[in-house]
C-alpha cells in the first residue's frame, strides 16, 4: 500500500469513522435550529445601495415605530350585522393570549399602536360587499421568541384560529405581510422534514436499483447525511455570527447539494473500487488504487463547484450571495465525506469487506501466469454503454451534429422564458391563505394603501410629486404624509395639517390599485420613479413594491458579472485537469448550449404545462450556476478517464473505452442528482419547484446528451488535437 494511504489501515479507519460520528451528533443536534438564524424578508437582501433601502431608512425619520402590517380581510358582507360580526371578531383577536410568550401578552398588546390605545376598528369597502381590519404588529415584539416560533407567526396563527372559531359563513383571510411571512414560514418548515426525508427515500430506491445490494446503499446514504450534519454545523456558525444571512430557499438548496454531490462521488468511487477488486486480492490495495486514480476527477468536481459557488459572493443580492458559501461548505462536506468516510466503511470488514457488495460481490480475477488480471476493452462488451461507444466512435460528427441540433432547437425557447419577478402573492405554487385575501383586497379595496409607494422629495416640490405620481396609470391616490396619517388616522383627517418634514423633505404617499405585494406593484414603481427622479437628485421612491423593483434590477445586474465569471473559473479548472485547452473549451461550450436547452425545456413546461405565472429574476441565474457547476462534472467524470486511456490507446479508442466505462456510474449519478432536486418540488414554492425542473432537466440532458454524444463525439471527431497544446504525450 502507498505510505500517503497508510489511514486506510485498521486502526486508522476506525478513528475516521468515530471522528465523523462524532460530527453527525453535534451536528445532528444543530439540525433544527437552521430555521432559528433564517431571514425572509425581502428587504434583508438588498444592498445598502438599493434605492428602497434608502428610502426605508428615511422613512424611520418620519414615522420611528415599525410596524408588521397584518390585513384581514371579509368578503361577503351584507350589511351592519355582519360588520358587527367583523367587529366582534376583532375583539376576539384583541383579548387572546399569545401561547408561549413569556410576558403573557394578548394580540392586543402587541399591536402598533396597542389596542388599548387605538382598537382596530373594521373598515367596510366602497360597494359594501367587503370588510378590512388592519393588525399591525410592532415589528421588534414580532421576531421574538414565543414557544416553538415567533410572535409574528403565532400571533398570525392565532387571528386564523380566532375566525375559524367564528360562527358566521363569511369568507375571511389573513394577508399582508404578516400572513404572507406567517405562509412562508409554514411553508420553510418542510425544509428540515419531509424536503430530506423525500430526497433520502428517492436516493435510496435509485441506490438499491443501481448495487442490488441490501448493504451498500445505505453506506453510501449514511455518508450522505453525517457530511449534512457537518455541513449543517458550519453554516450555523456563520449564520450566527451574521457573517452569511441565510434563508429557506437557500437551506433547501444547500440540503440537496449535500445529499447528491455526495451520492454522485459516492458512486464514482465505489465504481473505481469494483472494477479494481477484480484486479487485486486485497480490499485494502482495491481501495488505495480506486483512491488514488478517484481523487483527481472528485476534487476537480468539487473545486469547480465550490469556485462556482463562491462566484455568487459577487452578488449584491445578500440572498444569493449567502448561498454561495453555504452551498461551498456543503459541497466541501460532501467531498471529505465521500473520500474518507466512505472508504472507511467499505473496508471496515476488512479480508472480508467484499460483502458490502452482496450478493453480486466482485470476485479477484488473477491471470494465468499469475500477474493482475488486466481488463478487456470495456467498449467490446455487450451491454448498452459498450454499444453506445462503439456508435459514436463509428460516425462521431453525425453524432455530435445531431445532438447538438436537438439542443439548438431547444434553446430556440429561451426567450418565451418570463423572468421579470413574481409578486409575493405569486410565489406559492398552492393557494394559501395570504394570497385567496390579496385577491379580495384586489377586488374591493385600494389594495396599495395597506402598504404604499413613498416618496420623498425636497418639501418644495411636494405638490409637483403628488401630480406627477397621481398621473402614472395604477397609482389611485397620493398625499403628503402629516402626524395624523403617520399614526394611522386617513388622509385629511385633521384638515389644514402641516406636513411632517425632515431636514427640508417631506414624504408623499402613492396608493396602488394593486397589492403591493404584487409583480404589477413593482412595475408601476419604476413608473413613478420615472416620473419624480427629474424634480431632484435627491428624490427617493421606496415601499414594499420599491423592494421587489430593486431586486429584481440588482439580480439583472449580478447576472452580467456571474456569468462570464462562472465560465471562466470552470474553463481554468479544466485546464488543469485536462492539461489541454481544446477539450475545456469544448466541454464548456457544450455546457452552455446545454444550459440553453434546459432553460428552453423548461420554459415550455413552465408555460404550457405547470401554468406558473412567471419566474424570480435568480431563478435562471441560479440555475446557471448549478447546472454549469454540477452538469460539467459528467464531462469531468468522462474525460479525465478519456484522458487516461488515451494516453496508451489513443483518442479515439481512448474516448471510446472511457464512454463505455463510465456509462453506467455517470448515469446513475445524474439521475441521482436530478431526483434529488425534484425534491425541492414538495416546498410549495414557485422557486424551488422552479429551480427543481431546470436543473433536474438539465442534469439528465447533460447525462444522455452531452456527456454521452456531444462531447466524445466532438473529441472523437477533433482527434489527438483535443488535448492541444499538450497533445503530443497522447498515444497516436
Amino acid at each position: 500500500m502507498s505510505p500517503r494511504l497508510t489511514w486506510l489501515r485498521p486502526l486508522a479507519l476506525v478513528a475516521v469513522i468515530v471522528a465523523w460520528l462524532a460530527v453527525g451528533g453535534a451536528g445532528g443536534q444543530t439540525f433544527g435550529k437552521l430555521s432559528a438564524v433564517q431571514e425572509n424578508e425581502a428587504s434583508a437582501f438588498l444592498p445598502s445601495s438599493a434605492e428602497s433601502t434608502q428610502a426605508t431608512e428615511l422613512h424611520q425619520e418620519f414615522a420611528p415605530a415599525t410596524t408588521l402590517p397584518g390585513i384581514f380581510v371579509v368578503d361577503g358582507i351584507a350589511g351592519e350585522e355582519d360588520l358587527a360580526a367583523v367587529q366582534a371578531f376583532v375583539d376576539a383577536v384583541i383579548e387572546t393570549e399569545i401561547e408561549g410568550d413569556a410576558e403573557g401578552r394578548t394580540i392586543g398588546e402587541v399591536l402598533s399602536p396597542p389596542a388599548s390605545e387605538q382598537a382596530p376598528q373594521a373598515v367596510p369597502s366602497e360597494d359594501g360587499e367587503a370588510a378590512l381590519v388592519a393588525f399591525n404588529l410592532d415589528a421588534a415584539v414580532a421576531e421574538e421568541t414565543a414557544g416553538e416560533g415567533t410572535v409574528g407567526a403565532i400571533v398570525a396563527e392565532d387571528i386564523r384560529a380566532v375566525w375559524a372559531e367564528q360562527d358566521t359563513e363569511l369568507d375571511g383571510h389573513l394577508t399582508g405581510a404578516l400572513g404572507i411571512t406567517a405562509d412562508l414560514t409554514e411553508a420553510f418548515a418542510g425544509i428540515d422534514g419531509i424536503l430530506l426525508v423525500v430526497a433520502l427515500v428517492v436516493v435510496l430506491i435509485i441506490l438499491l436499483i443501481v448495487y442490488r445490494s441490501p448493504v451498500l446503499p445505505f453506506l453510501v446514504l449514511a455518508t450522505s447525511m453525517i457530511a449534512l450534519t457537518g455541513a449543517i454545523l458550519a453554516v450555523y456558525a456563520m449564520a450566527s455570527a451574521d457573517i452569511i444571512t441565510l434563508n429557506g430557499q437557500s437551506q433547501g438548496i444547500m440540503f440537496i447539494l449535500v445529499v447528491g454531490a455526495t451520492t454522485d462521488y459516492a458512486l464514482l468511487l465505489v465504481a473505481r473500487y469494483r472494477e479494481e477488486l477484480l484486479r487485486v486480492p486485497s480490499p485494502y490495495t482495491a481501495m488505495a488504487r480506486a483512491w488514488r486514480r478517484s481523487i483527481e476527477p472528485i476534487a476537480a468536481s468539487a473545486i469547480t463547484v465550490i469556485l462556482g459557488l463562491l462566484v455568487l459572493l459577487l452578488s449584491d443580492l445578500k440572498s444569493n450571495a449567502a448561498l454561495g458559501p453555504a452551498g461551498a461548505l456543503g459541497i466541501a462536506s460532501a467531498f471529505i465525506a465521500a473520500l474518507t468516510l466512505l472508504p472507511a466503511l467499505l473496508l471496515i470488514g476488512g479480508k472480508h469487506a467484499r460483502g458490502v457488495f452482496w450478493p453480486a460481490m466482485p470476485r479477484y480475477q488473477e491471470s494465468a501466469d499469475g500477474k493482475d488480471a488486466a481488463l478487456a476493452d470495456p467498449s467490446q462488451g455487450k451491454g448498452f454503454w459498450p454499444r453506445v461507444a462503439r456508435s459514436v466512435d463509428a460516425k462521431p460528427r453525425r453524432t455530435w451534429l445531431i445532438a447538438a441540433g436537438g439542443l439548438l432547437v431547444l434553446s430556440a425557447f429561451v426567450p418565451t422564458f418570463k423572468a421579470s419577478g413574481l409578486g409575493q402573492g405569486e410565489v406559492f405554487t398552492t393557494e394559501t391563505d395570504s394570497v385567496q385575501g390579496i385577491a379580495v383586497l384586489e377586488d374591493h379595496f385600494d389594495a396599495g394603501a395597506t402598504s404604499p409607494i413613498r416618496i420623498f422629495v425636497p418639501e418644495d416640490q411636494a405638490d409637483a410629486a403628488i401630480d406627477a405620481a397621481t398621473g402614472v396609470d395604477g397609482v389611485s391616490e397620493a398625499y403628503v404624509l402629516t402626524p395624523s396619517v403617520a399614526e394611522g388616522a386617513p388622509p385629511g383627517v385633521v384638515p389644514n395639517e402641516q406636513p411632517i418634514v425632515v431636514d427640508g423633505t417631506v414624504e408623499v404617499v402613492a396608493v396602488t390599485a394593486v397589492a403591493s405585494t404584487s409583480n404589477a406593484a413593482a412595475d408601476i414603481v419604476a413608473d413613478v420613479r420615472d416620473a419624480t427622479h427629474p424634480l431632484g437628485d435627491e428624490v427617493l421612491v421606496g415601499g414594499a413594491a420599491a423592494e421587489q423593483l430593486d431586486t429584481r434590477e440588482t439580480t439583472q445586474r449580478d447576472t452580467l458579472i456571474i456569468l462570464p465569471t462562472i465560465l471562466a473559473v470552470i474553463l481554468v479548472v479544466l485546464i488543469a485537469l485536462l492539461r489541454s485547452i481544446v477539450a475545456p473549451a469544448v466541454i464548456v461550450a457544450a455546457n452552455i448550449l446545454s444550459y440553453g436547452a434546459a432553460i428552453g425545456l423548461s420554459a415550455i413546461l413552465f408555460n404550457w404545462v405547470f401554468g406558473f405565472p412567471g419566474s424570480d429574476p435568480s431563478v435562471p441565474l441560479l440555475g446557471f450556476v448549478f447546472l454549469v457547476a454540477l452538469g460539467v462534472d459528467y464531462s469531468i467524470f468522462l474525460m479525465s478517464r478519456a484522458r487516461e486511456e488515451s494516453l496508451e490507446h489513443g483518442t479515439r479508442a481512448g474516448t471510446r473505452r472511457a464512454l463505455a466505462v463510465t456509462g453506467g456510474v455517470i448515469t446513475s449519478a445524474g439521475i441521482v442528482l436530478a431526483a434529488t432536486f425534484a425534491a425541492l418540488g414538495v416546498i410549495p414554492l414557485i422557486f424551488l419547484a422552479q429551480i427543481a425542473v431546470i436543473v433536474g432537466v438539465g442534469v439528465l440532458i447533460d447525462t444522455f446528451v452531452v456527456r454521452s454524444l456531444l462531447v466524445p463525439g466532438v473529441i472523437s471527431d477533433i482527434g489527438r488535437r483535443s488535448w492541444w497544446p499538450w497533445h503530443k504525450k497522447i498515444a497516436d
